[in-house]
Protein backbone atom coordinates (compact mmCIF):
# COMPACT_ATOMS: atom_id res chain seq x y z
CA UNK A 1 0.00 0.00 0.00
CA UNK A 2 1.39 3.53 -1.20
CA UNK A 3 2.07 5.99 1.52
CA UNK A 4 -0.38 8.08 -0.02
CA UNK A 5 -2.78 5.53 -0.40
CA UNK A 6 -2.53 5.17 3.30
CA UNK A 7 -3.01 8.59 4.19
CA UNK A 8 -6.02 8.95 2.71
CA UNK A 9 -7.51 6.00 4.04
CA UNK A 10 -6.38 7.44 7.77
CA UNK A 11 -8.18 11.04 6.53
CA UNK A 12 -11.47 9.12 5.87
CA UNK A 13 -11.36 7.30 8.89
CA UNK A 14 -10.87 10.13 11.11
CA UNK A 15 -13.52 12.26 9.41
CA UNK A 16 -15.87 9.61 10.15
CA UNK A 17 -15.11 9.10 13.65
CA UNK A 18 -15.58 13.15 13.65
CA UNK A 19 -18.88 12.69 12.24
CA UNK A 20 -19.82 10.19 15.29
CA UNK A 21 -18.58 12.54 18.02
CA UNK A 22 -20.75 15.48 16.80
CA UNK A 23 -23.96 13.69 16.20
CA UNK A 24 -25.99 13.56 19.36
CA UNK A 25 -27.25 10.04 19.12
CA UNK A 26 -23.64 8.93 18.49
CA UNK A 27 -23.16 5.73 16.96
CA UNK A 28 -27.15 5.24 16.61
CA UNK A 29 -27.10 8.68 14.15
CA UNK A 30 -23.73 6.94 12.51
CA UNK A 31 -25.71 3.77 11.53
CA UNK A 32 -28.55 5.76 10.64
CA UNK A 33 -26.42 7.56 8.11
CA UNK A 34 -25.10 4.86 6.86
CA UNK A 35 -27.87 3.08 6.33
CA UNK A 36 -29.69 5.96 4.79
CA UNK A 37 -26.79 6.29 2.11
CA UNK A 38 -27.04 2.52 0.99
CA UNK A 39 -31.11 2.71 1.25
CA UNK A 40 -31.59 0.70 3.78
CA UNK A 41 -33.76 0.82 7.05
CA UNK A 42 -32.67 0.06 10.30
CA UNK A 43 -34.85 -0.30 13.13
CA UNK A 44 -33.43 1.76 16.03
CA UNK A 45 -34.96 1.84 19.56
CA UNK A 46 -36.44 5.64 20.20
CA UNK A 47 -36.17 7.34 23.23
CA UNK A 48 -39.99 8.26 24.88
CA UNK A 49 -40.50 12.01 24.47
CA UNK A 50 -40.21 13.93 27.89
CA UNK A 51 -43.44 15.94 28.26
CA UNK A 52 -43.79 18.82 30.74
CA UNK A 53 -46.19 18.73 34.07
CA UNK A 54 -49.89 19.44 33.23
CA UNK A 55 -50.96 23.00 34.14
CA UNK A 56 -52.59 24.07 37.07
CA UNK A 57 -56.80 25.05 36.38
CA UNK A 58 -56.65 28.15 37.60
CA UNK A 59 -53.80 28.86 34.96
CA UNK A 60 -56.17 27.99 31.94
CA UNK A 61 -56.91 30.99 29.73
CA UNK A 62 -60.81 30.31 30.84
CA UNK A 63 -60.02 31.51 34.13
CA UNK A 64 -58.83 34.77 33.41
CA UNK A 65 -62.90 36.13 33.58
CA UNK A 66 -62.74 35.12 37.19
CA UNK A 67 -59.06 36.13 38.48
CA UNK A 68 -60.54 39.80 36.49
CA UNK A 69 -63.93 39.72 38.59
CA UNK A 70 -61.94 39.20 41.85
CA UNK A 71 -59.86 41.63 41.02
CA UNK A 72 -62.72 44.31 40.55
CA UNK A 73 -64.22 42.84 43.45
CA UNK A 74 -61.24 43.05 45.89
CA UNK A 75 -60.83 46.90 44.07
CA UNK A 76 -64.03 48.43 45.41
CA UNK A 77 -64.36 45.86 48.39
CA UNK A 78 -67.24 44.59 47.01
CA UNK A 79 -68.91 41.27 48.09
CA UNK A 80 -69.40 38.47 45.86
CA UNK A 81 -73.37 38.77 45.40
CA UNK A 82 -73.60 35.35 43.64
CA UNK A 83 -74.11 31.46 45.74
CA UNK A 84 -75.74 33.05 49.00
CA UNK A 85 -77.18 30.59 51.55
CA UNK A 86 -80.46 30.28 51.91
CA UNK A 87 -82.16 29.16 54.94
CA UNK A 88 -85.99 27.83 53.81
CA UNK A 89 -87.67 28.16 50.65
CA UNK A 90 -87.42 30.46 47.93
CA UNK A 91 -90.79 32.62 47.34
CA UNK A 92 -92.28 36.33 47.82
CA UNK A 93 -89.68 36.57 50.63
CA UNK A 94 -86.80 34.38 51.78
CA UNK A 95 -84.32 33.64 55.14
CA UNK A 96 -80.52 34.44 54.53
CA UNK A 97 -78.24 34.89 56.84
CA UNK A 98 -80.64 34.73 59.76
CA UNK A 99 -82.18 38.50 57.82
CA UNK A 100 -85.56 37.82 55.93
CA UNK A 101 -85.89 39.89 52.80
CA UNK A 102 -88.41 40.43 49.79
CA UNK A 103 -87.26 38.09 47.12
CA UNK A 104 -87.03 39.01 43.48
CA UNK A 105 -84.07 36.26 42.60
CA UNK A 106 -85.89 32.69 42.12
CA UNK A 107 -88.25 31.62 39.64
CA UNK A 108 -91.56 30.45 41.75
CA UNK A 109 -93.84 32.24 39.40
CA UNK A 110 -96.67 30.59 40.65
CA UNK A 111 -95.70 30.12 44.18
CA UNK A 112 -96.39 26.24 43.42
CA UNK A 113 -92.88 25.40 45.55
CA UNK A 114 -94.79 26.61 48.26
CA UNK A 115 -98.18 24.58 48.33
CA UNK A 116 -98.34 21.76 50.95
CA UNK A 117 -100.03 19.39 48.50
CA UNK A 118 -96.73 19.78 46.32
CA UNK A 119 -94.98 18.85 49.07
CA UNK A 120 -97.13 16.11 50.26
CA UNK A 121 -97.15 14.06 46.65
CA UNK A 122 -93.25 13.77 46.87
CA UNK A 123 -93.17 12.64 49.84
CA UNK A 124 -95.74 10.06 48.70
CA UNK A 125 -93.74 8.75 45.88
CA UNK A 126 -90.50 9.00 48.32
CA UNK A 127 -92.40 6.44 50.75
CA UNK A 128 -93.45 4.05 47.74
CA UNK A 129 -90.61 4.69 45.34
CA UNK A 130 -87.51 5.96 47.10
CA UNK A 131 -85.72 8.98 46.42
CA UNK A 132 -83.97 7.27 43.08
CA UNK A 133 -85.16 5.12 40.19
CA UNK A 134 -81.52 4.42 40.58
CA UNK A 135 -81.02 3.53 36.20
CA UNK A 136 -82.38 4.82 32.85
CA UNK A 137 -85.47 4.15 32.59
CA UNK A 138 -84.67 2.14 29.48
CA UNK A 139 -83.35 -0.51 32.08
CA UNK A 140 -84.80 -0.50 35.54
CA UNK A 141 -85.92 3.19 35.95
CA UNK A 142 -89.52 3.29 34.68
CA UNK A 143 -92.27 3.72 36.93
CA UNK A 144 -95.99 4.52 36.52
CA UNK A 145 -95.39 8.43 37.75
CA UNK A 146 -93.69 8.75 34.82
CA UNK A 147 -96.05 8.34 32.17
CA UNK A 148 -98.43 10.07 34.04
CA UNK A 149 -96.65 12.98 33.69
CA UNK A 150 -95.81 13.09 30.45
CA UNK A 151 -99.51 12.59 29.28
CA UNK A 152 -100.44 15.26 31.39
CA UNK A 153 -97.95 17.25 30.01
CA UNK A 154 -98.90 16.33 26.05
CA UNK A 155 -102.47 16.79 27.18
CA UNK A 156 -101.68 20.58 28.05
CA UNK A 157 -99.97 21.49 25.16
CA UNK A 158 -102.43 19.38 22.83
CA UNK A 159 -99.55 17.04 21.16
CA UNK A 160 -99.51 13.60 20.86
CA UNK A 161 -96.69 12.46 23.35
CA UNK A 162 -93.81 14.02 26.04
CA UNK A 163 -90.58 12.41 27.24
CA UNK A 164 -89.45 14.32 30.67
CA UNK A 165 -85.84 14.58 31.30
CA UNK A 166 -83.76 14.77 34.68
CA UNK A 167 -82.41 18.35 33.50
CA UNK A 168 -83.88 21.06 31.67
CA UNK A 169 -80.37 22.32 30.78
CA UNK A 170 -79.45 18.50 29.29
CA UNK A 171 -83.21 18.43 27.67
CA UNK A 172 -81.76 20.76 24.81
CA UNK A 173 -78.31 19.55 24.54
CA UNK A 174 -79.59 16.04 24.19
CA UNK A 175 -82.76 16.97 21.65
CA UNK A 176 -81.15 19.56 19.42
CA UNK A 177 -77.29 17.82 19.84
CA UNK A 178 -79.18 14.07 18.58
CA UNK A 179 -81.84 15.34 15.92
CA UNK A 180 -79.79 17.94 13.94
CA UNK A 181 -76.22 16.01 11.54
CA UNK A 182 -73.49 17.90 10.03
CA UNK A 183 -75.13 18.43 7.01
CA UNK A 184 -78.54 20.70 8.68
CA UNK A 185 -78.54 23.95 9.56
CA UNK A 186 -79.94 25.52 13.29
CA UNK A 187 -81.20 29.40 12.79
CA UNK A 188 -81.73 30.45 16.56
CA UNK A 189 -82.59 34.31 18.01
CA UNK A 190 -79.58 35.37 19.74
CA UNK A 191 -80.51 35.61 22.95
CA UNK A 192 -81.40 31.59 22.77
CA UNK A 193 -80.16 29.72 26.22
CA UNK A 194 -76.73 28.85 26.63
CA UNK A 195 -78.73 25.06 26.47
CA UNK A 196 -80.34 24.94 22.66
CA UNK A 197 -76.47 26.67 21.03
CA UNK A 198 -74.63 23.67 23.11
CA UNK A 199 -76.64 21.20 21.57
CA UNK A 200 -76.55 22.63 18.54
CA UNK A 201 -73.00 22.85 18.73
CA UNK A 202 -72.67 19.08 19.89
CA UNK A 203 -74.74 18.39 16.63
CA UNK A 204 -72.19 19.77 14.03
CA UNK A 205 -74.81 21.30 12.00
CA UNK A 206 -74.54 24.80 10.68
CA UNK A 207 -75.43 27.66 13.08
CA UNK A 208 -76.71 31.10 12.25
CA UNK A 209 -78.30 33.84 14.64
CA UNK A 210 -81.02 36.61 13.71
CA UNK A 211 -80.90 39.41 16.01
CA UNK A 212 -83.43 39.68 18.60
CA UNK A 213 -86.66 38.72 17.91
CA UNK A 214 -86.37 40.41 14.14
CA UNK A 215 -88.35 37.86 12.27
CA UNK A 216 -87.18 39.93 8.76
CA UNK A 217 -83.70 39.12 9.99
CA UNK A 218 -84.99 35.36 10.57
CA UNK A 219 -86.35 35.33 6.90
CA UNK A 220 -83.19 36.50 5.34
CA UNK A 221 -80.84 33.91 7.13
CA UNK A 222 -84.08 31.36 5.95
CA UNK A 223 -83.40 32.74 2.44
CA UNK A 224 -79.93 32.69 1.85
CA UNK A 225 -78.72 29.52 3.61
CA UNK A 226 -81.93 27.23 4.07
CA UNK A 227 -81.40 25.92 0.14
CA UNK A 228 -77.64 24.67 1.59
CA UNK A 229 -78.97 22.16 3.75
CA UNK A 230 -80.88 19.08 4.14
CA UNK A 231 -82.83 19.86 7.83
CA UNK A 232 -83.35 22.86 8.90
CA UNK A 233 -84.66 23.85 12.93
CA UNK A 234 -85.45 27.37 13.96
CA UNK A 235 -85.10 27.82 17.56
CA UNK A 236 -86.88 30.47 20.01
CA UNK A 237 -87.84 30.91 23.48
CA UNK A 238 -91.71 31.47 24.54
CA UNK A 239 -90.37 34.44 27.11
CA UNK A 240 -86.94 35.70 27.00
CA UNK A 241 -85.33 35.10 30.51
CA UNK A 242 -82.93 37.92 30.27
CA UNK A 243 -85.06 40.73 28.96
CA UNK A 244 -88.64 39.35 29.41
CA UNK A 245 -90.17 39.61 25.83
CA UNK A 246 -91.49 37.45 23.79
CA UNK A 247 -91.57 36.27 20.10
CA UNK A 248 -94.11 37.19 17.51
CA UNK A 249 -95.07 33.20 16.73
CA UNK A 250 -97.57 33.11 14.31
CA UNK A 251 -95.40 34.92 12.00
CA UNK A 252 -92.68 32.65 13.17
CA UNK A 253 -94.87 29.50 12.72
CA UNK A 254 -95.66 31.07 9.08
CA UNK A 255 -91.57 31.22 8.23
CA UNK A 256 -91.02 27.49 9.30
CA UNK A 257 -93.94 26.37 7.01
CA UNK A 258 -92.74 28.57 3.70
CA UNK A 259 -89.02 27.67 4.08
CA UNK A 260 -89.34 24.29 5.16
CA UNK A 261 -88.60 23.86 8.41
CA UNK A 262 -88.89 22.76 12.02
CA UNK A 263 -89.71 24.95 14.88
CA UNK A 264 -88.53 24.28 18.22
CA UNK A 265 -89.85 27.24 21.66
CA UNK A 266 -88.38 26.89 24.36
CA UNK A 267 -91.27 27.28 27.19
CA UNK A 268 -89.03 27.73 30.32
CA UNK A 269 -90.18 31.20 31.27
CA UNK A 270 -93.55 31.42 29.62
CA UNK A 271 -94.91 27.93 30.93
CA UNK A 272 -97.82 29.19 33.81
CA UNK A 273 -96.80 32.65 32.68
CA UNK A 274 -98.48 33.36 29.72
CA UNK A 275 -101.91 32.70 28.18
CA UNK A 276 -105.14 33.05 30.23
CA UNK A 277 -104.42 29.79 31.72
CA UNK A 278 -101.09 29.42 31.83
CA UNK A 279 -100.49 27.31 28.48
CA UNK A 280 -97.56 29.60 27.43
CA UNK A 281 -96.87 31.03 24.64
CA UNK A 282 -99.21 29.13 22.39
CA UNK A 283 -102.08 30.16 24.36
CA UNK A 284 -101.16 33.40 24.07
CA UNK A 285 -101.37 34.21 20.47
CA UNK A 286 -104.34 31.51 20.03
CA UNK A 287 -102.06 29.11 17.41
CA UNK A 288 -102.08 25.63 16.84
CA UNK A 289 -99.88 24.10 18.95
CA UNK A 290 -99.16 21.13 16.62
CA UNK A 291 -97.91 23.63 14.06
CA UNK A 292 -94.58 24.01 16.67
CA UNK A 293 -92.58 20.64 15.81
CA UNK A 294 -91.30 20.70 19.17
CA UNK A 295 -92.31 22.50 22.85
CA UNK A 296 -89.23 22.69 25.14
CA UNK A 297 -89.83 23.35 29.07
CA UNK A 298 -88.27 23.22 32.30
CA UNK A 299 -90.42 21.98 35.71
CA UNK A 300 -87.90 24.44 37.84
CA UNK A 301 -89.82 27.58 36.54
CA UNK A 302 -93.65 27.69 37.35
CA UNK A 303 -93.66 24.12 38.78
CA UNK A 304 -91.33 24.07 41.40
CA UNK A 305 -89.23 21.01 41.13
CA UNK A 306 -86.40 20.27 38.52
CA UNK A 307 -85.98 18.74 35.15
CA UNK A 308 -87.12 19.27 31.54
CA UNK A 309 -89.69 17.67 29.13
CA UNK A 310 -90.43 17.31 25.12
CA UNK A 311 -93.72 17.58 23.36
CA UNK A 312 -94.65 16.65 20.20
CA UNK A 313 -95.50 13.72 17.89
CA UNK A 314 -95.21 10.47 18.18
CA UNK A 315 -92.17 9.77 15.94
CA UNK A 316 -90.41 12.67 17.69
CA UNK A 317 -90.94 11.23 21.20
CA UNK A 318 -89.92 7.48 20.04
CA UNK A 319 -86.82 8.62 18.81
CA UNK A 320 -85.98 10.41 21.45
CA UNK A 321 -86.59 7.79 23.85
CA UNK A 322 -83.95 5.32 22.08
CA UNK A 323 -81.61 7.81 20.98
CA UNK A 324 -81.06 11.10 23.43
CA UNK A 325 -78.14 10.67 25.47
CA UNK A 326 -79.82 13.24 28.49
CA UNK A 327 -82.49 9.78 28.42
CA UNK A 328 -80.86 6.77 27.28
CA UNK A 329 -77.64 6.80 29.49
CA UNK A 330 -78.91 9.14 32.37
CA UNK A 331 -81.04 7.97 35.44
CA UNK A 332 -84.61 8.65 35.23
CA UNK A 333 -86.37 11.45 37.06
CA UNK A 334 -86.69 10.76 40.61
CA UNK A 335 -89.94 9.83 42.45
CA UNK A 336 -90.57 12.91 44.15
CA UNK A 337 -89.52 15.39 41.56
CA UNK A 338 -91.84 13.21 39.13
CA UNK A 339 -94.54 13.21 41.51
CA UNK A 340 -94.20 17.01 42.75
CA UNK A 341 -94.22 18.05 39.13
CA UNK A 342 -97.47 16.41 38.04
CA UNK A 343 -99.26 17.88 41.24
CA UNK A 344 -97.79 20.87 40.86
CA UNK A 345 -99.29 21.11 36.76
CA UNK A 346 -102.56 19.97 38.05
CA UNK A 347 -102.82 23.00 40.66
CA UNK A 348 -101.92 24.95 37.62
CA UNK A 349 -105.08 23.71 35.91
CA UNK A 350 -107.44 23.93 38.65
CA UNK A 351 -106.29 27.41 39.99
CA UNK A 352 -106.01 29.71 36.63
CA UNK A 353 -106.62 32.84 39.07
CA UNK A 354 -102.25 32.21 40.28
CA UNK A 355 -101.99 33.10 36.04
CA UNK A 356 -103.82 35.94 36.54
CA UNK A 357 -102.38 37.41 39.44
CA UNK A 358 -98.82 37.02 38.50
CA UNK A 359 -99.82 38.85 34.96
CA UNK A 360 -101.36 41.76 36.92
CA UNK A 361 -97.87 41.94 39.45
CA UNK A 362 -95.59 41.77 36.31
CA UNK A 363 -97.84 44.83 34.40
CA UNK A 364 -97.89 46.48 38.05
CA UNK A 365 -93.65 46.23 38.53
CA UNK A 366 -93.05 47.24 34.65
CA UNK A 367 -95.58 50.23 35.26
CA UNK A 368 -93.69 51.27 38.35
CA UNK A 369 -90.90 51.38 37.06
CA UNK A 370 -91.16 53.06 33.75
CA UNK A 371 -93.11 55.96 35.83
CA UNK A 372 -89.41 55.89 37.76
CA UNK A 373 -87.56 56.31 34.97
CA UNK A 374 -86.00 53.14 35.42
CA UNK A 375 -84.55 51.55 31.85
CA UNK A 376 -86.39 48.25 31.39
CA UNK A 377 -85.58 47.45 27.86
CA UNK A 378 -88.11 45.08 25.72
CA UNK A 379 -89.49 43.45 29.15
CA UNK A 380 -93.34 43.23 28.33
CA UNK A 381 -94.00 43.20 32.04
CA UNK A 382 -95.09 39.30 33.12
CA UNK A 383 -92.76 37.33 34.50
CA UNK A 384 -89.39 39.07 34.43
CA UNK A 385 -88.38 42.89 33.95
CA UNK A 386 -84.84 43.76 34.27
CA UNK A 387 -83.65 46.96 35.27
CA UNK A 388 -80.48 48.03 33.06
CA UNK A 389 -77.09 49.73 35.12
CA UNK A 390 -75.02 49.91 32.92
CA UNK A 391 -71.66 49.21 34.99
CA UNK A 392 -71.24 45.65 35.84
CA UNK A 393 -69.41 47.37 39.07
CA UNK A 394 -72.51 49.27 39.90
CA UNK A 395 -75.07 46.40 39.33
CA UNK A 396 -73.13 44.88 42.27
CA UNK A 397 -73.05 47.75 44.15
CA UNK A 398 -77.07 48.24 43.73
CA UNK A 399 -77.66 44.48 44.47
CA UNK A 400 -75.65 44.96 47.94
CA UNK A 401 -76.98 48.44 48.74
CA UNK A 402 -80.76 46.90 48.07
CA UNK A 403 -79.93 43.60 50.54
CA UNK A 404 -78.95 46.50 53.15
CA UNK A 405 -82.68 47.51 53.33
CA UNK A 406 -83.95 43.94 52.98
CA UNK A 407 -84.66 43.14 48.79
CA UNK A 408 -82.87 40.52 47.09
CA UNK A 409 -82.38 40.86 43.59
CA UNK A 410 -79.38 39.94 41.87
CA UNK A 411 -77.24 41.36 39.01
CA UNK A 412 -76.73 39.43 35.42
CA UNK A 413 -73.20 40.96 34.26
CA UNK A 414 -71.12 39.61 31.87
CA UNK A 415 -70.51 36.97 30.13
CA UNK A 416 -74.75 36.37 30.22
CA UNK A 417 -75.45 40.04 28.67
CA UNK A 418 -72.69 42.13 27.28
CA UNK A 419 -70.02 43.97 29.32
CA UNK A 420 -72.01 47.37 29.02
CA UNK A 421 -75.13 45.56 29.70
CA UNK A 422 -74.99 44.85 33.46
CA UNK A 423 -78.62 44.71 34.78
CA UNK A 424 -80.95 43.92 37.86
CA UNK A 425 -83.24 41.09 36.93
CA UNK A 426 -86.40 41.01 38.79
CA UNK A 427 -87.96 37.75 38.98
CA UNK A 428 -91.92 38.69 39.77
CA UNK A 429 -94.28 35.59 41.59
CA UNK A 430 -98.33 35.56 42.09
CA UNK A 431 -97.36 35.64 45.75
CA UNK A 432 -95.63 39.46 45.37
CA UNK A 433 -97.74 42.02 47.37
CA UNK A 434 -98.66 45.23 45.42
CA UNK A 435 -96.88 47.26 48.72
CA UNK A 436 -93.90 45.05 47.72
CA UNK A 437 -93.50 46.11 44.36
CA UNK A 438 -94.09 49.22 44.63
CA UNK A 439 -91.85 49.60 47.26
CA UNK A 440 -89.19 47.70 45.93
CA UNK A 441 -89.20 49.96 42.63
CA UNK A 442 -89.18 53.00 44.78
CA UNK A 443 -85.98 52.05 46.41
CA UNK A 444 -84.42 50.78 43.61
CA UNK A 445 -84.69 54.35 41.57
CA UNK A 446 -83.68 56.25 44.43
CA UNK A 447 -80.23 54.31 44.95
CA UNK A 448 -79.70 53.39 41.44
CA UNK A 449 -79.65 57.26 41.26
CA UNK A 450 -77.47 57.92 44.17
CA UNK A 451 -74.93 54.91 43.26
CA UNK A 452 -74.49 56.51 39.66
CA UNK A 453 -74.04 60.37 40.95
CA UNK A 454 -70.67 58.80 42.61
CA UNK A 455 -69.64 56.85 39.75
CA UNK A 456 -65.92 57.25 39.63
CA UNK A 457 -62.77 57.48 37.23
CA UNK A 458 -61.94 54.19 39.20
CA UNK A 459 -64.84 53.00 38.46
CA UNK A 460 -64.33 53.53 34.95
CA UNK A 461 -61.08 51.91 35.16
CA UNK A 462 -62.37 48.56 36.35
CA UNK A 463 -64.70 48.59 33.95
CA UNK A 464 -61.60 48.45 31.20
CA UNK A 465 -59.63 46.13 33.48
CA UNK A 466 -62.86 43.65 33.41
CA UNK A 467 -63.52 43.74 29.69
CA UNK A 468 -62.37 41.00 27.23
CA UNK A 469 -59.43 41.45 25.60
CA UNK A 470 -59.13 40.49 21.61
Amino acid sequence: MTTQRATKMVEGQAAWLNAVERTSAGLKGAARSIANSLGATVPLEEHEPIYPPAPSFSDLHIYASVKKANSVRAMFGLKNPFNRVHEGRLGATTMSEGREFINFASYDYLGLNQEPAVAEAAKAAIDRYGTSVSASRLVAGERPIHRALERALADFYDTEDCIVYVSGHATNVSTVGILMEQDDLIVYDELMHNSGIVGGKLSRATMKSFAHNNLEALEKVLKENRGKHKNCLILIEGLYSMDGDFPDLPRVIELKKKYGAWLMCDEAHSLGVLGKTGRGVGEHFGVNFRDVDIWMGTLSKTLGTCGGYICGNHGLIDLLRHHSPGYVYSVGLSPPLTAGSLAALELLKAEPQRVKKLQENGQLFLEEARKAGLDVLTSAGYSVVPVIVGCPVRAVRLTESLMEDGINALPIIFPAVPMKAARLRFFITSRHTPEQIRHTVKLTAQKLTTIAKKQSMLERAALAVAAPRD
